[in-house]
């Protein structure tokens, strides 16, 4: 065992101990991403909206406008899972920089 290694040997045999199967999955290689990878519901929700969005344009419905683009907004945030949801918003300075 290397001295890096020393002061996590106590913790891990503690974890091991106490819960094998996190014990099992934490040796078991690198993490896994939590999130669901089904992206069907954000597809479905794509193509309803796609629908209503040109549904209303054609009617010339302003309501039916709106709904089109709120659920295409949200079946986008269903689709791009990829992104990071942690962070600042854009043109505002990290907490931690001076």
């Amino acid at each position: 065992m290397d001295l890096d290694e020393a002061p996590l040997a106590e913790p891990e045999d503690r974890m091991g101990r106490e819960d094998p199967r996190v014990a099992r999955a934490c040796g078991s290689g690198p993490p896994q991403d939590l999130r669901d990878p089904r992206r069907w519901p954000g597809w479905l929700l794509m193509g309803v909206a796609v629908m209503a969005l040109s549904t209303g344009i054609a009617l010339g419905h302003g309501l039916l406008i709106a709904a089109g683009l709120v659920m295409a907004g949200i079946g986008v945030h269903l689709l791009d899972h990829g992104r990071g949801t942690g962070g600042h918003a854009p043109g505002t300075r990290h907490p931690d920089r001076r």
